[in-house]
């Protein structure tokens, strides 16, 4: 059914073909049933001896060229097998540790802050210590500026606040490069220590104008009160007594100066 369908589809494409092509074709058609007729011819008759299996007549296949072959034929037919040649070896790009100089491929410091130091050499005691945007500002004396603008841009993690979750996240950098950026930014480590020393001056003369000021106000509230209470308690002192007119007379305090008028009978 296959071939006859096959055959029919051949049909129709040789119409369209155009006569030249088609005579080819069927010139072509009529070569390989010639030559199918001649090796059957040439094939001798089965004698039945030792089998009882007779040999079925070969399989014709459609070339698909305007002529069949048999199955014989096409299983003769040898395609070479392409052969390609293998890809050549890669070579892991391998990092070298800044500490003990071994290669690695990967680790905590690379992946996130791209410094290339291997886990096993990581100190997350004092060397490789995170520490937050503030401490980084105070202790260092670094701005805004200098661990966000400046090139290179320090990388950080964001670490959930343990004080409280609603808080923002922190952020944590790396105590090293910190130290590196803060060089940076000062220069040496002795002008970076004066630096430091000269803020702390200048904080210790700050606390000691706002200690003298809550002091002096101290005082003020204090000798205002004292000067309330003895006004409170006074107790006149009075002089000696002066006749005025005929029955009236008058004493005078001694102490602030108040006059007492009075009558005898």
């Amino acid at each position: 059914m296959e071939s006859e369908a096959a055959t029919e589809i051949h049909k129709e494409e040789e119409k369209i073909l155009p006569a030249a092509v088609r005579a080819k074709i069927e010139r072509n058609r009529q070569r390989a049933l010639m030559l199918r007729q001649a090796r059957l011819a040439c094939r001798p008759y089965p004698s039945g001896e030792g089998t009882s299996k007779v040999k079925a007549p070969p399989k014709v296949i459609d070339s698909g060229a305007g002529f069949f072959i048999e199955e014989e034929e096409a299983e003769e037919q040898h395609v070479e097998n392409v052969v390609h040649q293998p890809g050549p070896v890669l070579e892991f790009d391998y990092l070298i540790c800044e500490d003990c100089g071994k290669d690695f491929m990967d680790s905590y410091l690379c992946n996130h802050f791209d410094l290339p130091v291997c886990d096993s050499c990581r100190d997350t005691e004092e060397k490789h210590k995170l520490i937050t945007r503030t401490e980084a500002k105070q202790e260092y004396l670094l701005k805004d500026c200098d661990l966000d603008k400046r090139e290179p841009v320090l990388k950080f993690i964001l670490k959930k606040n343990p004080h409280n979750t609603h808080w923002g996240d922190m952020k944590l950098y790396l105590k090293l490069q910190v130290i590196r950026r803060s060089l940076e930014v000062w220069g040496t480590e002795e002008a970076l220590e004066e630096a430091k020393e000269a803020r702390q001056d200048n904080r210790e003369k700050i606390k000691q104008k706002k200690f003298d000021k809550k002091v002096k106000e101290l005082r003020h509230a204090v000798r205002s009160s004292l000067w309330k209470k003895a006004s409170s308690v006074h107790q006149h002192e009075y002089g000696p007594e002066e006749h005025i007119e005929e029955d009236m007379y008058r004493k005078t305090c001694t102490a602030c100066g108040y006059e007492m008028n009075y009558e005898k009978m």
